[in-house]
């Protein structure tokens, strides 16, 4: 009894499901090789790079590590971290631009 039980708690996912997955990140990877292929520069090549990177590690997550089938509280353990240290990168990257336009204004622009 305890067997079935157990066994009725086990839940399999479809392989079409990872096979569909597999060719999203397959596409997404060429999507950023063509990023280089096409020779982007500047804000949009690293943009492009970026977004595609965070799609690949989301699907990953998402399905190869079964948290898109995961309680709320631990999708929200694992994924608020990060996006707090984004928003302390951001904040701090503000804070520079602020010290270098005070440093600016007050010393000068330099020899």
């Amino acid at each position: 009894m305890a067997q079935t039980a157990a066994h009725a708690e086990h839940q399999e996912h479809p392989i079409k499901l990872y096979l569909l997955v597999w060719g999203l990140l397959f596409v997404l990877s060429v999507c950023s090789y063509l990023v280089d292929y096409f020779g982007l520069h500047g804000y949009l090549r690293w943009g492009l790079i970026l977004i595609f990177m965070v799609l690949k590690a989301g699907l990953i997550v998402a399905v190869f590590m079964h948290m898109a089938w995961e309680r709320l509280a631990l999708i929200y353990a694992i994924i608020v971290p990060p996006v707090l240290v984004l928003v302390f990168v951001a904040m701090m990257v503000s804070e520079s631009h602020y010290t270098l336009l005070t440093r600016v204004n007050f010393f000068g622009a330099g020899p």
